[in-house]
């Protein structure tokens, strides 16, 4: 069995990130650890933030239930982020039905692309 354990995601400025991160996918961001701004995603999944000057674009998926779905795009919704069905369609406010789920994306203010999907 192999699980990530963490990863370092670049960003412009680490604490506003975690803070946006944390605030969108409901986690607590508990500060600076170290180099990093580090937020608990699960019992074996730590995202790293991490200062970095040229801050190249990632994508991070996420499976999630339909709960957590609802919860994330309710949170996305209530701060006005542009969401889409597709990763070339992040701003067309629709969500995809891929698989027979539900998904959508968006970006983040470093302009990293999040994507949730109910069905992988």
């Amino acid at each position: 069995m192999i699980n990530l354990d963490h990863t370092i995601v670049p960003a412009h400025d680490k604490e506003a990130s975690a803070k946006f991160f944390a605030r969108i996918f409901g986690f607590t961001y508990e500060g600076p650890q170290g180099p990093f701004a580090p937020v608990r995603v699960s019992d074996t999944l730590t995202l790293d933030f991490g200062d970095g000057r040229d801050v190249p674009h990632h994508h991070y998926a996420f499976h999630v239930d339909d709960t957590t779905f609802d919860a994330v795009l309710g949170r996305v919704k209530g701060e006005d982020i542009a969401y889409g069905s597709g990763p070339r369609e992040t701003s067309n406010m629709e969500l995809n039905d891929r698989l027979g789920g539900r998904g959508f994306y968006f970006l983040d203010p470093n302009g990293h692309s999040y994507e949730l999907l109910t069905r992988w």
